[in-house]
């Protein structure tokens, strides 16, 4: 089956742009929001059902090994029918999930509601593969950071309403021992979904494809040669998405262990406290995050991410070590260089795939995974030891993304030069094949020829 017809970001008029990259964006509340109320129920779910908090990391394993299993069939999915269907069957997926946490709180079965988690997950990882490709080919590969960046933004808004619930309704009164308000809260997130089907349906989305990049840059010939070849071949997406799992793992881990780590500091913050304060970390995230939109405008992002994941490691290992509240102060600086974490992976690990960007996405999406995995290491040894020794857990994760940063970094250095900027790769793409073509006329066939064994990645290291 052919891959639906479309046009390029540049071709649409700036109303149709901004409509289609809105009601896009809007989809990054629908995963800000269940992964905001994952982060608490695990703490929930330990009073509720009496399971330690290695039992309670299920959860995870179920929503984001829905990642793992799931992003590649989504991949192929929208390449075969589009992005709008493809968004529907995330949103299908994604609804249904919600609807059957209801009979699993009612009646109060760990199991059930594990399963539902995992169905809720299918429809995420689809909403992604669709939302993050779609926004990263929506303009110039340059600011495609800085997009994602934004968008990734309301995510995080949608993130910290999850633990503002549950530290207004799932910690006080009757529902501290009890699924009551759990119950409710999933039927409202499935009537989400319903809602944003029906937006979908009549709102006009343009199919928007990545294979002739000749449009964005004014010229044909990029166009015939932009295929950089076989997917495992594109080290940056498979080592972006090694780099990616390690990040989401790390993420989720710190996240979903907060409400423990700060009831055991031992100074006196109580589980309804400790959501709220968790609460407050989420809108540190996204505070840092709409200035990390700013700051890639003008810095290069694998640069800025090699910095943010540095001290992402560095607060990681101060949250494993110091007691009291230095240990809260510095996991909030944590969440603060967090931020911009995940829009620079995706971004720098799909960047020139050209015809291959869907199945990269789907790849990328894959590391999700690292959600399901990493919760396991730190409940197991948070079961075994202080809840703030596991943090040593994450920082690992933060360590290899920084290698990863650094690894781009040198070669982009290697390639054309350091710079602190951002780079415009589709004008130094253009730039390189005009000088490839500027062969003598005795030439002019072995030039065709030698221009059209150029990849991507060498086009830009030419400029």
């Amino acid at each position: 089956m052919a891959s639906p017809a479309g046009q390029t970001g540049a071709q649409l008029g700036q109303k149709q742009w901004a409509s289609a990259f809105a009601l896009v964006t809007s989809l990054c509340f629908t995963w800000g929001f269940a992964y905001g109320l994952l982060s608490v129920l695990n703490a929930h779910f330990q009073t509720v059902f009496g399971v330690t908090k290695l039992q309670s990391t299920f959860l995870q394993l179920a929503y984001f090994g829905a990642y793992f299993v799931w992003a590649p069939f989504a991949g192929v999915i929208i390449r075969r029918i589009g992005y709008k269907k493809g968004i529907h069957v995330g949103l299908a997926l994604y609804s249904i999930g919600a609807i059957f946490c209801w009979p699993s709180a009612k009646f109060e079965t760990y199991g059930g509601f594990v399963g539902s988690i995992f169905v809720t997950g299918c429809g995420l990882s689809t909403l992604e593969v669709a939302a993050n490709s779609y926004i990263t080919i929506l303009g110039t590969p340059q600011y495609a950071a800085a997009r994602l960046n934004f968008s990734h933004g309301f995510q995080a808004v949608a993130t910290f309403a999850g633990p503002l619930i549950a530290s207004r309704w799932f910690f006080t009164g009757a529902n501290a021992t009890s699924l009551g308000t759990v119950q409710w809260v999933y039927l409202a997130v499935a009537g989400s979904g319903i809602a944003l089907h029906i937006l979908f349906f009549f709102c006009d989305l343009p199919e928007i494809i990545e294979e002739p990049l000749a449009e964005e840059t004014g010229d044909s010939e990029v166009g015939t040669i932009y295929n950089p070849g076989p997917l495992w071949k594109q080290y940056h997406c498979v080592l972006g998405f090694v780099a990616l799992t390690a990040y989401y793992g790390a993420q989720v881990t710190v996240a979903s262990f907060a409400v423990n780590f700060l009831v055991d500091q031992k100074v006196g913050i109580s589980q309804s406290k400790a959501s709220q304060l968790l609460s407050f970390c989420q809108i540190t995230f996204t505070i840092s995050r709409f200035i990390g939109v700013a700051i890639l405008n003008f810095i290069d992002p694998a640069l800025l991410l090699a910095v943010y994941g540095f001290c992402c490691s560095l607060f990681c290992l101060l949250v494993s070590q110091l007691p009291g509240y230095r240990a809260v102060g510095c996991f909030f600086c944590l969440f603060f260089f967090e931020s911009i974490c995940y829009p620079c992976i995706f971004s720098l690990g799909t960047k020139n795939l050209g015809v291959q960007t869907k199945r990269g996405t789907g790849l990328i999406v894959m590391g999700v995974v690292g959600g399901a995995w990493y919760p396991l290491a730190q409940g197991a040894l948070a079961d075994r030891a202080y809840t703030r020794r596991s943090y040593l857990v994450p920082m690992s994760g933060f360590f290899t993304v920084t290698i990863y940063a650094i690894g781009i970094v040198v070669d982009q250095t290697r390639k054309s030069g350091f710079t602190f900027h951002n780079r415009d790769e589709l004008s130094a793409m253009h730039a390189a094949d005009c000088c490839l073509t500027e062969s003598p006329p005795d030439d002019a066939k072995a030039g065709s020829n030698r221009r059209k064994r150029v990849s991507s990645a060498e086009l830009i290291a030419v400029a």
